[in-house]
Protein backbone atom coordinates (compact mmCIF):
# COMPACT_ATOMS: atom_id res chain seq x y z
CA UNK A 1 0.00 0.00 0.00
CA UNK A 2 1.39 3.34 -0.75
CA UNK A 3 1.56 6.41 1.79
CA UNK A 4 -0.15 9.06 1.56
CA UNK A 5 -0.95 11.65 -1.29
CA UNK A 6 -1.48 14.99 -1.02
CA UNK A 7 -4.94 14.56 -2.59
CA UNK A 8 -6.15 12.34 -0.24
CA UNK A 9 -6.05 9.55 -2.13
CA UNK A 10 -4.08 6.82 -0.37
CA UNK A 11 -4.33 3.92 -2.85
CA UNK A 12 -1.88 3.15 -5.49
CA UNK A 13 -2.96 2.15 -8.91
CA UNK A 14 -2.89 -1.30 -8.37
CA UNK A 15 -5.65 -0.90 -5.70
CA UNK A 16 -7.32 1.04 -7.47
CA UNK A 17 -7.40 -0.84 -10.45
CA UNK A 18 -8.61 -3.60 -8.36
CA UNK A 19 -11.10 -1.60 -6.49
CA UNK A 20 -12.62 -0.59 -9.71
CA UNK A 21 -13.09 -4.12 -11.07
CA UNK A 22 -15.14 -5.16 -7.78
CA UNK A 23 -17.12 -1.88 -8.43
CA UNK A 24 -16.28 -0.47 -4.84
CA UNK A 25 -13.72 2.32 -5.92
CA UNK A 26 -16.16 4.99 -5.47
CA UNK A 27 -17.16 4.43 -2.16
CA UNK A 28 -13.25 3.49 -1.24
CA UNK A 29 -12.04 6.60 -2.15
CA UNK A 30 -14.02 8.27 -0.29
CA UNK A 31 -13.55 6.33 2.89
CA UNK A 32 -10.03 5.57 2.47
CA UNK A 33 -8.40 8.78 3.46
CA UNK A 34 -10.39 8.79 6.40
CA UNK A 35 -9.30 5.55 7.83
CA UNK A 36 -5.74 5.33 6.78
CA UNK A 37 -3.65 8.02 8.26
CA UNK A 38 0.14 9.14 9.14
CA UNK A 39 -0.19 8.27 12.45
CA UNK A 40 -1.40 5.82 14.99
CA UNK A 41 -4.09 6.38 17.32
CA UNK A 42 -3.82 5.07 20.74
CA UNK A 43 -5.67 2.21 20.42
CA UNK A 44 -3.21 1.11 17.63
CA UNK A 45 -0.67 1.80 19.59
CA UNK A 46 -1.70 0.12 23.18
CA UNK A 47 -2.42 -2.97 20.88
CA UNK A 48 0.94 -3.36 19.49
CA UNK A 49 2.41 -2.84 23.31
CA UNK A 50 1.06 -5.88 24.77
CA UNK A 51 1.72 -8.25 22.06
CA UNK A 52 4.27 -10.81 22.12
CA UNK A 53 4.36 -11.17 18.23
CA UNK A 54 4.92 -9.16 15.38
CA UNK A 55 4.11 -9.52 12.15
CA UNK A 56 6.61 -8.30 9.67
CA UNK A 57 6.65 -7.86 6.00
CA UNK A 58 10.37 -6.93 3.85
CA UNK A 59 11.79 -7.19 0.52
CA UNK A 60 14.78 -9.06 -0.24
CA UNK A 61 18.18 -7.23 -2.59
CA UNK A 62 16.11 -9.03 -5.35
CA UNK A 63 12.59 -7.13 -4.80
CA UNK A 64 11.19 -10.37 -3.33
CA UNK A 65 8.55 -10.11 -0.42
CA UNK A 66 8.80 -12.19 3.07
CA UNK A 67 6.95 -12.30 5.59
CA UNK A 68 8.05 -13.05 8.75
CA UNK A 69 7.24 -13.44 12.65
CA UNK A 70 9.41 -11.41 15.59
CA UNK A 71 8.41 -12.67 19.53
CA UNK A 72 9.36 -11.13 22.62
CA UNK A 73 7.72 -10.20 25.88
CA UNK A 74 4.80 -7.95 26.12
CA UNK A 75 5.94 -4.38 25.63
CA UNK A 76 9.03 -5.54 23.20
CA UNK A 77 7.07 -3.33 20.42
CA UNK A 78 6.62 0.16 22.35
CA UNK A 79 5.37 3.46 20.15
CA UNK A 80 7.31 5.98 21.92
CA UNK A 81 4.85 8.58 20.16
CA UNK A 82 1.92 7.97 17.51
CA UNK A 83 4.29 8.07 14.32
CA UNK A 84 7.17 5.46 15.39
CA UNK A 85 7.47 2.11 16.72
CA UNK A 86 10.23 0.80 18.23
CA UNK A 87 11.01 -3.22 18.12
CA UNK A 88 13.18 -4.44 20.68
CA UNK A 89 13.48 -8.30 18.96
CA UNK A 90 15.62 -10.27 16.41
CA UNK A 91 14.59 -12.02 13.70
CA UNK A 92 14.84 -15.83 13.68
CA UNK A 93 17.63 -17.75 13.29
CA UNK A 94 18.73 -17.12 9.63
CA UNK A 95 15.58 -14.83 8.62
CA UNK A 96 15.97 -12.81 4.95
CA UNK A 97 14.18 -9.85 7.32
CA UNK A 98 17.77 -9.52 9.23
CA UNK A 99 19.30 -8.10 5.75
CA UNK A 100 16.70 -5.27 5.32
CA UNK A 101 16.98 -3.79 8.84
CA UNK A 102 18.50 -0.77 7.53
CA UNK A 103 17.80 2.28 7.36
CA UNK A 104 15.29 3.36 4.66
CA UNK A 105 13.48 -0.09 4.42
CA UNK A 106 10.11 -0.22 3.89
CA UNK A 107 8.21 -2.31 6.22
CA UNK A 108 5.01 -3.69 6.45
CA UNK A 109 4.01 -4.69 10.32
CA UNK A 110 0.78 -5.91 11.47
CA UNK A 111 -0.15 -6.39 15.38
CA UNK A 112 -2.68 -9.43 15.59
CA UNK A 113 -4.40 -10.62 19.46
CA UNK A 114 -5.60 -14.00 18.58
CA UNK A 115 -7.51 -14.33 21.98
CA UNK A 116 -9.59 -11.20 20.42
CA UNK A 117 -9.13 -11.28 17.13
CA UNK A 118 -7.82 -7.44 17.30
CA UNK A 119 -5.54 -6.57 14.42
CA UNK A 120 -4.28 -3.34 13.07
CA UNK A 121 -1.52 -2.64 10.41
CA UNK A 122 1.53 0.14 10.22
CA UNK A 123 3.40 0.35 6.88
CA UNK A 124 6.74 2.27 7.17
CA UNK A 125 10.09 2.68 6.82
CA UNK A 126 12.98 2.20 8.91
CA UNK A 127 14.30 4.95 10.24
CA UNK A 128 17.10 3.21 12.67
CA UNK A 129 19.03 0.40 13.81
CA UNK A 130 20.36 -1.05 16.84
CA UNK A 131 22.38 -3.83 17.66
CA UNK A 132 18.86 -5.47 19.21
CA UNK A 133 15.87 -3.62 17.56
CA UNK A 134 14.96 -0.96 15.10
CA UNK A 135 12.62 1.83 14.48
CA UNK A 136 9.92 2.47 12.02
CA UNK A 137 8.26 5.34 10.93
CA UNK A 138 4.92 5.14 10.08
CA UNK A 139 3.61 6.10 6.56
CA UNK A 140 0.08 4.85 7.13
CA UNK A 141 -1.98 3.04 9.90
CA UNK A 142 -4.96 1.67 9.81
CA UNK A 143 -7.13 -0.91 11.29
CA UNK A 144 -8.51 -4.33 10.20
CA UNK A 145 -12.00 -6.13 10.99
CA UNK A 146 -11.69 -9.67 13.06
CA UNK A 147 -13.21 -11.31 10.34
CA UNK A 148 -11.46 -15.18 9.55
CA UNK A 149 -8.98 -15.14 12.90
CA UNK A 150 -9.10 -18.05 14.10
CA UNK A 151 -8.77 -17.13 18.44
CA UNK A 152 -6.16 -18.64 20.09
CA UNK A 153 -4.32 -18.59 23.39
CA UNK A 154 -0.63 -18.47 23.34
CA UNK A 155 1.60 -19.82 25.96
CA UNK A 156 5.55 -19.63 26.09
CA UNK A 157 7.51 -23.09 25.28
CA UNK A 158 10.95 -21.56 25.50
CA UNK A 159 12.27 -17.99 25.99
CA UNK A 160 11.83 -15.57 23.37
CA UNK A 161 15.36 -15.00 23.17
CA UNK A 162 15.76 -18.48 22.10
CA UNK A 163 13.95 -17.76 18.83
CA UNK A 164 17.41 -16.13 17.40
CA UNK A 165 19.59 -19.15 18.25
CA UNK A 166 21.33 -21.10 15.70
CA UNK A 167 19.13 -23.62 14.52
CA UNK A 168 18.84 -26.24 11.61
CA UNK A 169 17.12 -24.80 8.69
CA UNK A 170 16.01 -26.41 5.52
CA UNK A 171 16.46 -24.71 2.25
CA UNK A 172 13.79 -24.73 -0.01
CA UNK A 173 13.73 -24.45 -3.77
CA UNK A 174 10.41 -24.50 -5.31
CA UNK A 175 8.90 -27.43 -4.46
CA UNK A 176 8.32 -28.18 -1.22
CA UNK A 177 9.57 -31.25 0.45
CA UNK A 178 6.52 -33.34 2.70
CA UNK A 179 6.85 -31.45 6.13
CA UNK A 180 6.49 -28.17 4.34
CA UNK A 181 3.15 -29.27 2.52
CA UNK A 182 1.62 -30.86 5.62
CA UNK A 183 2.28 -28.02 7.10
CA UNK A 184 0.86 -25.64 4.46
CA UNK A 185 -2.08 -28.03 3.63
CA UNK A 186 -3.08 -28.68 7.30
CA UNK A 187 -3.19 -25.13 8.36
CA UNK A 188 -6.15 -22.19 8.85
CA UNK A 189 -3.97 -19.00 8.79
CA UNK A 190 -1.01 -17.41 7.22
CA UNK A 191 0.31 -14.14 6.79
CA UNK A 192 1.51 -12.83 3.29
CA UNK A 193 3.75 -10.07 2.80
CA UNK A 194 3.52 -8.12 -0.97
CA UNK A 195 4.90 -4.69 -1.79
CA UNK A 196 3.63 -1.72 -4.40
CA UNK A 197 5.70 -1.74 -7.71
CA UNK A 198 7.97 0.83 -6.71
CA UNK A 199 7.82 0.32 -3.24
CA UNK A 200 11.03 2.15 -1.32
CA UNK A 201 11.36 3.90 1.88
CA UNK A 202 11.31 7.38 2.29
CA UNK A 203 8.42 10.19 2.74
CA UNK A 204 6.24 9.58 0.27
CA UNK A 205 6.67 6.43 -1.13
CA UNK A 206 4.95 2.99 -1.91
CA UNK A 207 5.97 0.17 0.23
CA UNK A 208 5.05 -3.16 1.63
CA UNK A 209 2.46 -4.87 3.30
CA UNK A 210 1.94 -7.73 5.31
CA UNK A 211 -1.92 -8.85 5.91
CA UNK A 212 -3.64 -12.45 7.21
CA UNK A 213 -5.57 -14.79 5.32
CA UNK A 214 -7.62 -17.47 7.28
CA UNK A 215 -9.89 -20.24 6.74
CA UNK A 216 -10.70 -23.47 7.21
CA UNK A 217 -7.76 -25.92 7.87
CA UNK A 218 -6.31 -26.93 4.58
CA UNK A 219 -8.10 -23.83 3.03
CA UNK A 220 -4.88 -23.46 0.71
CA UNK A 221 -4.46 -26.25 -1.71
CA UNK A 222 -1.15 -27.19 -3.18
CA UNK A 223 -0.32 -28.87 -6.46
CA UNK A 224 2.75 -29.90 -8.04
CA UNK A 225 3.17 -27.74 -11.93
CA UNK A 226 6.26 -29.29 -13.25
CA UNK A 227 9.26 -28.57 -11.19
CA UNK A 228 7.54 -26.09 -8.92
CA UNK A 229 4.89 -26.49 -6.06
CA UNK A 230 1.65 -24.10 -6.60
CA UNK A 231 -0.20 -22.62 -3.77
CA UNK A 232 -4.21 -21.68 -4.72
CA UNK A 233 -5.79 -19.78 -1.81
CA UNK A 234 -9.56 -18.51 -1.95
CA UNK A 235 -9.97 -14.92 -1.53
CA UNK A 236 -13.00 -14.00 0.68
CA UNK A 237 -14.81 -11.08 1.53
CA UNK A 238 -12.96 -8.37 3.19
CA UNK A 239 -12.25 -4.72 3.82
CA UNK A 240 -12.34 -4.10 0.29
CA UNK A 241 -9.47 -1.65 0.02
CA UNK A 242 -7.89 -4.35 -1.43
CA UNK A 243 -3.67 -3.89 -0.29
CA UNK A 244 -2.77 -7.47 -1.05
CA UNK A 245 -4.48 -8.05 -4.12
CA UNK A 246 -3.25 -4.13 -5.54
CA UNK A 247 0.13 -5.51 -4.42
CA UNK A 248 -0.21 -8.50 -6.78
CA UNK A 249 -1.52 -6.81 -9.38
CA UNK A 250 0.95 -4.17 -9.70
CA UNK A 251 4.03 -6.34 -7.99
CA UNK A 252 3.23 -10.23 -8.76
CA UNK A 253 5.22 -11.62 -5.97
CA UNK A 254 4.60 -12.78 -2.73
CA UNK A 255 6.28 -13.65 0.47
CA UNK A 256 4.08 -16.04 2.77
CA UNK A 257 4.68 -17.27 6.42
CA UNK A 258 3.41 -20.55 8.53
CA UNK A 259 4.07 -21.59 11.55
CA UNK A 260 2.47 -24.72 13.08
CA UNK A 261 1.12 -23.60 16.81
CA UNK A 262 1.15 -27.57 18.30
CA UNK A 263 4.83 -28.02 16.72
CA UNK A 264 6.31 -24.52 16.58
CA UNK A 265 7.72 -25.00 13.10
CA UNK A 266 7.63 -22.28 10.67
CA UNK A 267 7.86 -22.13 7.16
CA UNK A 268 8.60 -19.26 4.93
CA UNK A 269 8.17 -19.06 0.96
CA UNK A 270 7.92 -16.57 -1.65
CA UNK A 271 7.15 -16.51 -5.30
CA UNK A 272 5.44 -15.40 -8.30
CA UNK A 273 1.63 -14.63 -7.77
CA UNK A 274 -1.44 -14.40 -10.11
CA UNK A 275 -5.11 -13.68 -9.69
CA UNK A 276 -7.65 -15.94 -10.90
CA UNK A 277 -10.31 -13.48 -11.18
CA UNK A 278 -13.31 -16.15 -12.74
CA UNK A 279 -14.19 -19.62 -13.76
CA UNK A 280 -15.42 -22.81 -12.79
CA UNK A 281 -12.68 -23.69 -9.85
CA UNK A 282 -13.52 -20.21 -8.61
CA UNK A 283 -17.40 -21.01 -8.69
CA UNK A 284 -17.07 -24.29 -6.66
CA UNK A 285 -15.37 -22.47 -3.49
CA UNK A 286 -18.03 -21.27 -1.45
CA UNK A 287 -17.60 -18.13 -0.09
CA UNK A 288 -14.56 -17.23 -2.24
CA UNK A 289 -14.78 -14.03 -4.43
CA UNK A 290 -11.39 -14.83 -6.41
CA UNK A 291 -8.48 -16.94 -6.07
CA UNK A 292 -4.99 -16.27 -6.22
CA UNK A 293 -2.03 -18.73 -6.67
CA UNK A 294 1.72 -18.72 -5.57
CA UNK A 295 4.30 -20.57 -7.68
CA UNK A 296 6.88 -21.10 -4.99
CA UNK A 297 10.35 -20.16 -5.91
CA UNK A 298 12.01 -20.52 -2.45
CA UNK A 299 11.57 -21.55 0.98
CA UNK A 300 13.03 -22.35 4.67
CA UNK A 301 11.50 -24.84 7.21
CA UNK A 302 12.41 -24.49 10.67
CA UNK A 303 10.99 -27.37 12.79
CA UNK A 304 10.02 -26.27 16.52
CA UNK A 305 11.07 -22.49 15.67
CA UNK A 306 9.16 -21.04 17.10
CA UNK A 307 8.95 -20.28 21.05
CA UNK A 308 5.42 -19.80 21.19
CA UNK A 309 2.38 -22.10 21.48
CA UNK A 310 -1.16 -22.02 20.48
CA UNK A 311 -4.22 -23.92 22.42
CA UNK A 312 -6.72 -25.56 19.63
CA UNK A 313 -8.68 -23.02 18.45
CA UNK A 314 -12.04 -21.12 18.57
CA UNK A 315 -12.49 -20.96 14.72
CA UNK A 316 -13.64 -17.77 13.50
CA UNK A 317 -17.40 -17.28 12.79
CA UNK A 318 -17.17 -16.35 9.39
CA UNK A 319 -15.55 -19.82 8.04
CA UNK A 320 -19.19 -21.31 8.35
CA UNK A 321 -20.05 -19.80 5.01
CA UNK A 322 -16.59 -20.96 3.09
CA UNK A 323 -15.98 -24.30 1.47
CA UNK A 324 -13.22 -26.58 1.02
CA UNK A 325 -10.84 -28.12 -1.31
CA UNK A 326 -11.68 -31.23 -2.94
Amino acid sequence: MSAAVPNGAPFHAGEIAVQQRAGVRERIAEIGPRVVRDFMPEQHRELFGKLPTLWVGSLDDDGRPWASLLVGEPGFVAAPDARHLRIAARPGFGDPLAAALVPGAPLGLLGLEPATRRRNRMNGTVVAVERDAFTVAVDQSFGNCPQYIQARALHWAEAPAAYADPRPVVALGARLDAPAQRLVEGSDTFFVASASAQARGGAGAEGVDVSHRGGKPGFVRVDTVGAASVLTIPDFRGNAMFQTLGNLVARPVAGLVFVDPVRGDLLQLTGRAEIVWDGAELAAFAGAQRLWRVTVVQGRFVAGGVPLRGALPQYAPQLAETGAWR
